[in-house]
Order: structure tokens, then sequence, then C-alpha cells
């Protein structure tokens, strides 16, 4: 099943099989062509021991095309998208497999506001990259390299002022962070002082040697939660490699989930609109909490196919207050058009703040329903069939409706299923949500042996 994988979300594959100094070379200098010779592009990486030498060869890449390099070292993916902006570059790149374990690297690459290459310019990229025919300068035209040291203190400082920092820092939080060895490892620590939070940090060591499967979900932070009650801590924070999701352990030690960290920070953010109302974005797999959260609110959600491009263009364009996905990934305008960590926790804690009470307690009164996400392997090309066969299993039916822009969401009155391909790794996804988790399991049950049926 190993195979590069191309596409809006950017490149990932696995070192020394698919993403090879060759290929790390191509598309640096496939973006180079596309930006053309004499503009400058911000690089920043995560911790993975690979990260050396895809930055070296995309570098290559882009300097043989006349384009200027602006290192930036190891830091979070938001905090790349944030000095894109902030030093006026003509692109930026990321260089992280986010969520993929370590064998694993990739190359994202942003826009100068810091969003990624919405859907046509990836696949203009992809065609560049494909025909190899890339726009190579001469000897005194290639372009130059310099560092800047700056990322963290810009981003800690942006996400400090939309909260009410001294007030968060009175209550004297105690936190437990597992940072997995990450790229946020340094700047949420930092985050963290300035906040006046007493912390223990798991895992705070920027290696790339993921002390546990990196993905912040449930199976993989059971050290987390076992630490939080060691500690008799208020809350635990879990982040990613490129420290742009987030996941929570409430003060007993028991893991929240991902859905809950858009769930308040959305519930946070909307109760701070003085004239009420406002409007949030997010995709089709994030529960229903967030339709219920924002109708109390007055407020308007937005719908999109998942992707983080999608889902902050469509932010953007609507004027939205925040936005988000339900894998644990804020966004808030204010700081960066992209998921944050360093966001979430600092809304978090400013809900902590404001309430007074347990986090168990806020998360009690949220809106309740059982989420349930299941994955299976697909080989390339297959997913189309799946998802056909899904849309002719539940079509006609009274009370559903179906959304096929990203796969086929299916609403019926009992709840939601979406069945879709991932961007990232070769695999079908299956988000199912029902008020029980009978019902929850029973939609992924109907659809997944529809599935098979279609695959056999």
């Amino acid at each position: 099943m190993s195979r590069l994988m191309v596409g809006v979300s950017g490149v990932r594959g696995e070192i020394a099989k698919t993403l090879t100094p060759e290929v790390a070379v191509a598309f640096g200098s496939a973006f180079g062509t596309m930006l053309g010779a004499g503009k400058s592009v911000v690089v920043g990486r995560d911790s993975r021991p690979s990260g050396s030498m895809v930055r070296n060869a995309v570098t290559s890449g882009l300097a043989a095309c006349g384009v200027d390099v602006i290192h930036l070292g190891v830091v979070s993916t938001p905090g790349v998208a944030l000095m894109t902006r902030h030093l006026q570059a003509d692109g930026g790149i990321v260089l992280t497999a986010s969520h993929n374990p370590l064998e694993w690297n990739g190359i994202k690459f942003l826009r100068p506001n810091g969003l990624g290459l919405g859907a046509q310019q990836a696949e203009q990229l992809k065609t560049m990259w494909e025909s190899g025919n890339f726009a190579y300068v001469g000897a005194t035209q290639c372009g130059g390299e310099s560092a800047n040291t700056q990322t963290h203190a810009i981003h800690i400082q942006a996400v400090l002022d939309i909260v009410k920092a001294k007030d968060i820092a009175r209550r004297g939080f105690k936190v437990v962070l597992d940072s997995i060895n990450g790229a946020g490892c340094t700047a949420t620590a930092e985050l963290m002082e300035r906040l006046g939070c007493e912390f223990v940090h798991l895992n705070g060591e920027p290696t790339g040697l993921f002390a546990h499967t990196p993905e912040p979900i449930a199976e993989n932070l059971g050290a987390l939660c076992e630490a939080v009650r060691q500690h008799n801590a208020d809350i635990g924070f879990a982040q990613d490699p490129d420290a742009d999701r987030l996941a929570m352990v409430d003060e007993t030690g028991a893991f929240v989930g991902e859905e809950y960290t858009l769930a308040v920070c959305a519930a946070y953010v909307l109760s701070q609109q003085s004239a009420g109302g406002g409007s949030i974005a997010t995709n089709l797999s994030t529960s229903r909490m967030i339709d219920d959260i924002a109708a109390a609110a007055g407020a308007r959600v937005f719908r999109t196919p998942v992707g983080e491009v999608n889902v902050a263009e469509r932010m953007l364009e609507a004027g939205c207050v925040f936005a988000g996905e339900g894998n644990g990934g804020v966004i808030d305008p204010r700081v960066v058009p992209v998921r944050d960590s360093l966001v979430g926790i600092a809304l978090v804690l400013a809900h902590m703040t404001e309430t007074g009470e347990p986090f168990s307690e806020s998360i009690a009164k949220l809106p309740r329903y059982e989420l349930m996400k299941t994955k299976f392997p697909c080989s390339a090309g297959a997913a189309g069939k799946l998802v056909g066969a899904v849309k002719k299993h539940f079509a006609g039916r009274r009370g559903v409706r179906l959304d096929d822009r990203d796969g086929l969401r299916v609403d019926l009155p009992s709840g939601w299923v979406h069945i879709r391909a991932s961007n990232t790794e070769p695999i079908i996804r299956i988000f199912a949500e029902g008020r029980s988790r009978a019902d929850a399991q029973a939609l992924v049950a109907d659809v997944r042996s529809v599935a098979d049926a279609a695959a056999g």
C-alpha cells in the first residue's frame, strides 16, 4: 500500500521508498517554476530526523529556479503559515507528514496568505512535477538562503493577543502537555509559561523520535491520561507532530476526544461576540455538536468538503469568526487561517477561566452525540466505486439527504454517515454519528457491508 500521496494537502510518502531526494528536488523545482525566479519562499519543518534531508533537497530545487529561501528551522505548521504572511513571502513550504508514522515525511505548499494550495493550484503543481519541465536559471541567478528565528515569538504573541492572558495566569492552571517530540515542543512550553500555567511536559524534546503512535486519539494517549491523574492536573493536552491538532483529557484523566476541541473553542468564541450571531465554517465529517452550539448562539454553520484549505477558504469568503475540523483542528482568523493547537490551548484555558468550573463539567454541558471513526485500506482508484455503491444503497429513501461534494455524506433522522477517501493516506474513512453508540455502530456496519460487497 506504500505509494506517494499527491493532492490538495501536498505530498506525503515513505522515506527511501516513495519520498526520495529526487522526488523532493523535483517538487521544489516544480514549485519554484510556478512562482518564478526572483520570488521568495519560507520553509519550516517538523522534528522528524528525515526533515533535514527533505529540506535540503527541496531547497536545491527552489534555488535552481532562482527562488530565495528563508529557513525557519523546526517550527509548527501554523507557525510557517503565520511567517509566510508576516514576511510577505511569495509562498511557504512545510516539511511534515503530520500524524503519519516516523517513516513518512511530506511537503505542504502554502500561498502568500498562509493557506494551502487550492485544488486548481495543486493540480497545476502536480502537472508541473510530472512533466519535469522546470525553469532552471543560470549560475549567477540561483536563489539564496537566509534564516529567521522569530517564528515562536511572533506566533506566541499572536495567540496571547486573542485571550485575556492575565486573567488566565491568575487561575494558575496545572496542565499536562504531550508534545509527542514534535514541532510544538518549544513554542507550546513557552506559551504555557506566558499563561502562568504549572505544567508537566511529556515528550517535550523535539527529537522526532515519537514516544508513541503520533495521532492524538484515545488509544495513543494512555500515558497522558495517567499523568493527569497522577499530577492532579486541571487538564491534559496532546498535540500532533506538526502542532496543528489538539486533543484533550479532563481533570479525571478521561480522554475527551478531538471533536470536543472544536466544540469547546467554538462555544467560547461565539460567547465573546458582543452582538451575538456570527458564523462558523467546518467540514462534512464534523459532529452535529457544532450545529447545536451555533444555533444556541444565533450563528450560522457553513459545511465544506474535508480538507483544511476548503474550510479556511469558506471561513474567509463568509467572514466567519471561527472555523475548524473535528480532528482537533481549530482555526481563528485573528491569528492565522490554518489549524493551530496553540490557539486551541489558549481558547480552552480562556473558557475554563471564564466558567470557573472543572473541565469535565463544561464537557458534560455540551450536546451529546456518539461519533465513530474507522478506516480501512483502499487501493488507488477504488474509492469512487465504493462511494458509488453506498450512494445507490441510500438513494431514494424517505427523509435521507445526500451530499456528494466529498465522497458521500448521508443524513438520516437517526444520525449521519460520511464515507470518503483520505487525502493523506491510502485508506477509506467512515465517520458515523448518532444519538447513541448503537445508532452510530449500525450506520458504520451498514456502510461497511455495502463497501465490502462492492470491493468484492
